[in-house]
């Protein structure tokens, strides 16, 4: 013993080393209590219009760039398919989309595959403000100027997003008005590259704002194939602060105007791929979070009054056990997609956030930031649970979604993954460049050559993570029948059917898009609450309600204003109930925000099944 006592630091070291790969092994399941798993879990695939379903100018798998960005085209052709669903013909159901395909870049909206044709597939027509340069990147059901319509707001790499308002009368005869939602005297001001938008009262009026969150610089001309010079790209891989700018458009009768923050360049100019909002504190001012490539991730605490905006940056501790990549606000790179939900059934918002998490990758992990205590300064404290609960790796993520999709009472966790679909693995070189100087990273020549037919993660399934007795998240895709690989970007979730399980829509990028339809068994109940508020009854984006089950468990869930990166879920609210009776009196608290920007808190008792709420008002179900 004598003789190592030389040697202690060097064996602690080693101890550590060996105890932590230990503890980032994932857990495993059995081939049977996966099937167990797996066993509550049907979804029908079900395909998403196909371009020679619809007019098109032809059909494309790469995008045409700016000559300086060419040896990396198949790169900066990674996003554009995108995902909305909700009730566009107010049927009552949230059975219609909105889809982008870019390989066509068409925008359309349509019934849901396996439900009645109510309408033909349409296409939004943008006119001539829309050009070559230009490719939308996503959309929006929701009331853009409170008539009671559900619109459509498309947001693009190139310009700034369009309004397509929504008229009265059928869908297919009435046109979608499009309409410039800001515009600018500079036109380079007016070239955006929108990566992630969400709706949401942010100054407290009582009027539902927009965030838009912008990736390449504000006036770039990334994908102009005629531009000359150099386009610039990211400054660092883990402190990029030269994106484009988070921009807060505030509702009013004249139609939206840009506000300024008092945000900092380096959270203003992160390179912002998916972003969503909630209200962390009780207050129903919503927080949001960005999730940010190569930077930290921020969450703003909003403190804002009508008409002022002001946020600020909530960080998290570092203590000696804890990396830094794993404090709130500290970590290195790769948010690609953001979801608040309740996980630990305290009646507080969590928050899942999808990252590059592949195997042999660069080594990071899918973050879950679980609520804890709030400080003594009320501030909201989160610890970084993903490695607890089994959900730090999957693939390279994108959209990430927490829902429950069988009605248990516990959350499952589904995310998009893959990169570049093509035949030469392009790993080795985006490892290169990884471990590089930064100094080289702003200048594409200095990147690897990524083009089509170079693959980065392009054969994985996405993710369907499910939580088993053990408080465990296990990945169970496979034995639920979602094994094919795909190349995914957006989804979207509704009870499309009514039938009050939740469905979802897959956006994937150059191949074709599927909508699964969830034909689990109905043994479990859920509750469904449908918010709406003021005398045009306008759907309450923002309304927090909170169950409290018969053991005592809580739940929070909102009506979502479009969180993530390309899939925006219907704004309809779900709690799967597990095994508790039909005739069940369950009590919910309601929060919102009424159109003068009076905040109002009420008790309910909702029955199991679909309520059709109108806020202040008397209560409509089934």
């Amino acid at each position: 013993m004598q003789n190592l006592k030389p040697h202690a630091a060097r064996i602690l070291a080693v101890l550590l080393v060996v105890l932590t790969w230990v503890a980032a092994q994932p857990n495993r399941l059995s081939a049977t209590a996966k099937a167990d798993l797996a066993s509550g879990f049907k979804f029908t695939k079900l395909p998403m219009p196909e371009p020679s379903e619809y007019p098109n100018s032809g059909v494309k798998i790469v995008r045409q760039v700016h000559p300086s960005l060419k040896r990396i085209s198949a790169w900066i052709s990674a996003t554009g398919s995108s995902i909305a669903l909700g009730d566009i013909d107010g049927d009552g159901l949230d059975n219609d989309y909105c889809f982008i395909d870019p390989r066509t870049d068409a925008i359309l909206l349509g019934c849901v595959p396996g439900t009645k044709e109510r309408y033909p597939l349409t296409t939004l027509n943008s006119g001539k403000l829309v050009d070559a340069t230009m490719a939308p990147m996503g959309a929006l059901i929701c009331d853009l100027n409170e008539d009671g319509l559900q619109d459509i707001l498309v947001y693009y790499w190139g310009r700034t997003p369009i309004a397509f308002l929504r008229q009265k009368g059928d869908i297919a005869k009435t046109a979608f008005v499009p309409k410039e939602i800001i515009t600018a005297t500079n036109a380079d001001e007016n070239r955006w590259f929108s990566c992630a938008v969400t709706q949401a009262d942010f100054d407290g009026d009582g009027h539902k704002d927009l965030l838009v969150c912008n990736y390449f610089k504000d006036g770039s001309r990334i994908l102009d194939a005629k531009a000359k010079g150099q386009e610039e790209l990211h400054d660092s891989k883990s402190k990029s602060y030269n994106g484009g700018l988070k921009h807060f458009l505030l509702w009013s009768k004249g139609g939206y105007k840009e506000v300024k923050s008092n945000l900092a360049d380096d959270v203003l100019r992160g390179w912002t791929v998916a972003a969503a909002s909630a209200d962390i504190n009780g207050d129903l001012l919503p927080e949001v979070y960005l999730a940010n490539d190569l930077g930290p991730d921020r969450l703003l605490l909003n403190q804002s009054k009508p008409g002022t905006l002001n946020f600020s940056v909530i960080e998290g501790k570092r203590d000696m056990m804890t990396p830094a990549s794993s404090v709130l606000g500290r970590d290195s790179y790769k948010g690609m997609g953001v979801d608040f939900a309740d996980v630990n059934n305290d009646g507080k918002f969590d928050i899942y956030v999808s990252n590059i998490a592949a195997e042999y990758g660069f080594m990071e992990s899918h973050f879950l930031w679980l609520s804890k205590p709030q400080g003594k300064d009320q501030t909201p404290q989160y610890k970084q649970a993903s490695e607890d609960l089994n959900l730090s790796r999957s693939g390279w993520g994108w959209d990430a979604r927490l829902a429950d999709f069988n009605n248990d009472g516990k959350l499952e966790a589904l995310q998009a993954t893959g990169f570049l679909k093509g035949k030469t693995n392009r790993w080795p070189e985006l490892q290169a460049l990884g471990t590089g100087n930064d100094q080289m990273m702003h200048d594409a020549r200095n990147w690897p050559s990524f083009k089509p037919g170079d693959d980065i993660n392009g054969h994985e399934p996405n993710a369907f993570f499910v939580r088993a007795q053990d408080g465990r998240y296990y990945n169970i895709t496979k034995e639920v029948g979602l094994a094919e690989p795909m190349v995914s970007r957006g989804i979207a979730i509704a009870d499309v059917d009514g039938d009050g399980d939740l469905d979802f829509a897959v956006a994937n990028q150059w191949e074709p898009s599927y909508f699964y339809r969830n034909d689990s068994n109905d043994r479990n109940k859920s509750l469904s609450l449908h918010l709406i508020e003021g005398s045009k009854n306008l759907t309450a984006v923002g309304a927090v309600a909170k169950l409290h089950y018969p053991d005592g468990r809580e739940a929070v869930a909102q009506v979502d204003g479009g969180s993530g990166h390309s899939g925006k879920r219907s704004s309809e609210i779900h709690f799967g109930l597990g095994d508790v009776p039909a005739t069940a009196s369950l009590p919910v608290d309601l929060l919102w925000r009424d159109s003068q920007g009076k905040v109002h808190e009420e008790k309910r008792n909702f029955e199991p099944g679909y309520h059709l709420v109108h806020l202040g008002s008397e209560v409509k179900g089934n």
